[in-house]
């Protein structure tokens, strides 16, 4: 399929591209589980890469030849000049490349705990910066899945993506129900849970032995109202990062690097 120059904003090819949310594409007509948004070429590679489908790419006109070559002949590449781009979709293209993707169904959670040693888990974080921020530490320092509650932002949100720089696409990921069916499968999978809160009863990072864990699940929860009574009462052990110069925490991203950084052993 030839790259296509863009004359009409109305063309209905075009509508995953106008102005719609995150929620709009994730329940777009015509899809199995939805669409999400990739932006730049790296991050498009990295969607490929995972195995993920793409459904057409909008590309300015001196990033058409790059974004052809990474679909193939078999996806449409629209193109058009930036001011006319910005109008279609209510932001500017400073990457270049967007792509519209098929949300691949959701791995089963038995399967992706089955081979992992340290994983992460996401309770009502929900902010998609700090989700992708998250996200983007598990890949560079190692951890091998996430899970993520039900009312925790969508790591599909196109900002969590654009933050991860892709990453969301590379480490396994999927959603948990509730703390007594998501306990009772961190403990079939051998799993001990670390809780990183402030609590009376938290043990400093420093001190925890996390080495000595085979299998070990670090919890994070939202920034503000931390995590909530359920989830405590869920875990094996609370920690806490050591602070200095009354300062109380850290934003949920930086404390979720220095905490895998500290348990990747």
């Amino acid at each position: 399929m030839p790259v296509i120059e863009i004359s009409d904003l109305s063309d209905p090819r075009l509508v995953d591209y106008a102005h719609l949310t995150d929620v709009a594409l994730k329940k777009a007509r015509g899809t199995e589980h939805g669409l999400y948004i990739a932006e730049s070429a790296l991050v498009l590679e990295r969607a490929l890469r995972a195995g993920h489908r793409v459904r057409s790419v909008l590309a300015l006109g001196n990033t058409a030849s790059e974004a052809h070559a990474l679909v193939g002949d078999d996806v449409p590449v629209f193109v058009g000049p930036g001011e006319m781009l910005a109008e279609l979709t209510g932001y500017v293209l400073h990457r270049g490349v967007i792509a519209s993707m098929h949300r691949p169904e959701l791995p089963d959670a038995e399967e992706l705990l089955a081979g992992a040693r340290r994983i992460v888990i996401l309770e009502n974080v929900s902010d998609p910066t700090n989700v992708g921020a998250i996200f983007r530490s598990a890949g560079a320092i190692g951890a091998d899945a996430i899970l993520v509650t039900p009312r925790c932002s969508d790591p599909f949100y196109r900002r969590a993506i654009r933050v991860s720089m892709g990453t969301v696409l590379q480490v396994p990921w999927t959603r948990v129900g509730d703390w007594p069916s998501t306990r009772a499968l961190l403990t079939r999978h051998g799993f001990h849970l670390a809780a990183l809160a402030l609590t009376t009863d938290a043990v400093s990072l420093r001190d925890f032995p996390g080495h000595e864990h085979e299998r070990l699940a670090l919890l994070l929860g939202a920034e503000g109202d931390g995590l909530t009574p359920d989830a405590l009462a869920a875990s094996d052990t609370v920690v806490q990062i050591p602070m200095k110069h009354g300062i109380d925490s850290l934003n949920v991203a930086a404390a979720s690097a220095v905490a895998m950084w500290a348990l990747s052993s």
